[in-house]
């Protein structure tokens, strides 16, 4: 005579209570996920005012650059024209002002300051500035 061995599988009462995750389990997560996604969010908003800082920034220096090359351009046959500008708009709301120390000698220092107009005003004041360049000229003949 044989004998089978018949196996079936019973199910208990405890093993339907670890199918979930708890409400403490949820809580504990989320938390954690919280206060690790804080700093990166405030990372990513402080790269952004950055980035927008370096491209003003930046635009100024070409413009600047673009202004000071002009006077240069003109100074070769207009060296006795006076060169200073106040608050030119040269860009949309980039202002630009040029000082001249005059044509009084054979060498003459011209300054471009070129900034954003923050406030609207169309007047460059001292905190709009983002850029300040300088350099010499002499007469040519």
């Amino acid at each position: 005579m044989r004998r089978e061995l018949r196996i079936t599988k019973c199910k208990s009462r405890t093993a339907n209570r670890y199918k979930g995750l708890t409400l403490t389990e949820v809580v504990v997560a989320s938390a954690l996920l919280l206060i690790a996604l804080v700093p990166i969010l405030k990372a990513l908003t402080s790269a952004q005012v950055s980035a927008a800082i370096i491209e003003q920034k930046t635009r100024s220096l070409m413009l600047a650059q673009a202004k000071l090359e002009d006077i240069k351009a003109r100074s070769i046959y207009g060296y006795n024209s006076l060169f200073a500008e106040s608050d030119t708009s040269v860009d949309g709301s980039y202002l630009c002002t040029v000082t001249d120390s005059g044509s009084a000698s054979d060498l003459r220092q011209i300054t471009v300051e070129v900034g954003y107009d923050l406030d609207g005003s169309s007047t460059l004041e001292a905190q709009e500035v983002d850029v300040t360049l300088s350099t010499l000229l002499a007469k040519r003949w």
